[in-house]
């Protein structure tokens, strides 16, 4: 089946009992045996629930995967994936990925005996340089949030599959629609599926997915173990989202990509740099061209100060001001002082990340009006 297909069916039969289209809220916390010892497949909620297997065969499905997990969280996601690994082990980590996965690698993993080197993965000499007998994991996210810096996953998976290494991919900014990192071989991939794949802003959520049997026996483990997992209710909104991410991703697609290209052909004198996989003058253009099937909803934007992003910031009138990304609604987001927070000043300055760049989460409303919001703010400047 191809993806809107999947995206639609996939997990998604009619109820056995009454027939019924959409997958129920199955509400429960607990279920009864049909007699002493004789289970009907379900136990406990924690460990297993009817909406959440749907979920999990649906998100599967949509990363060409064998094995899907929903967690309640993307960070939920993360951690579960990093538990896989054991004291004293060597982690090499994109030098800029989403502030959240900084804090949780450096303030609270480290702790716990785990190493982590942060590097620019776009550049394979960094990666190799970064080796160490300890390492046992390389984590990837691609395209970078803020900066959209592209990682090689052919590239990924080839050096993992060389030193023995389990290769990671947030590809939360991609959605599954556009990018698949299972099929350039890495072994797992992880959503904040709060983003895109749910794309309507009223649901937490994260999923790990991958084909490995070991790394699914593991991660189920921890899964059932830790219990970070969403409530049916929330499983029942992101399999609803799921059915129109297709539709949804080709609009934000559409809609950043003639942004994008107004900006830097007419208002270029307005800010320091623009950042898009899908113009031209990106510096992994190509790259974006071969592993992407699209560009993202996802432009981020230098003007150059923090004074001139305060001006940005309060002149939109339809980008709303809030962190996350990926709803139907356009949103802006100043990283340094929103999701980012947490990274240290120094470590943000070595990937380019400054007090003057501002994030825009590209929304499925009309192009016109979008691009007329964004231009009346930059008059201001």
């Amino acid at each position: 089946m191809k993806f809107s297909t999947k995206a639609i069916h996939a997990g998604n039969e009619p109820e056995k009992q009454t027939g019924a289209v959409n997958v129920p809220i199955f509400a429960t916390s607990t279920y009864a045996d049909e007699a002493f010892g004789v289970s009907r497949g379900y136990d406990y909620g924690r460990t297993i629930n009817p909406t959440r297997v749907a979920l999990e065969k649906n998100l599967a499905a949509l990363e060409n995967g064998r094995y899907g997990f929903a967690f309640s969280s993307g960070m939920g996601a993360t951690h579960a994936v990093t538990t896989l690994l054991e004291k004293g082990d060597h982690v090499i980590v994109s030098q800029n990925v989403y502030g959240g996965t900084y804090r949780i690698f450096e303030r609270i993993f480290r702790k716990l005996g785990l190493d982590f080197t942060w590097v620019d993965t776009s550049k394979p000499d960094a990666i190799t340089g970064a080796l160490k007998p300890g390492t046992r994991m390389i984590f990837v996210e691609t395209p970078t949030n803020p900066m959209l810096t592209l990682t090689d996953l052919k590239m990924i998976s080839e050096f993992a599959r060389t030193n023995k290494l389990i290769s990671v991919c947030d590809n939360t900014f991609m959605s599954p629609y556009f990018q698949n990192p299972l099929d350039m071989g890495i072994d797992i991939v992880i959503h904040s599926t709060t983003k895109y794949i749910n794309g309507h802003s009223d649901a937490i959520g994260g999923c790990v997915v991958t084909s490995n049997d070991k790394i699914a026996e593991q991660i189920k483990f921890i899964q059932n173990s830790v219990g970070a997992v969403p409530s049916p209710f929330d499983c029942y909104l992101v399999l609803r989202s799921t059915k129109t991410l297709a539709l949804r991703m080709e609009k934000h697609n559409f809609n950043a990509c003639k942004i994008a290209a107004e900006l830097e052909k007419n208002y270029a004198s307005k800010f320091r740099k623009i950042m898009y996989p899908g113009l031209a003058s990106h510096p992994q253009h190509a790259l974006a061209k071969e592993q992407m099937r699209g560009f993202g909803g996802m432009i981020s934007i230098d003007l150059g100060s923090l004074e001139n992003a305060v001006k940005f910031f309060n002149g939109l009138r339809i980008f709303s001001r809030a962190e996350s990304l990926g709803g139907v609604e356009s949103l802006v987001c100043h990283p340094v002082s929103m999701t980012h927070g947490a990274v240290p000043k120094e470590e943000r300055e070595k990937f380019g990340l400054t007090d003057g760049l501002v994030r825009l989460s590209v929304g499925c409303e009309d192009y016109e009006d979008l691009i007329e919001d964004i231009t009346n703010a930059l008059k201001k400047l």
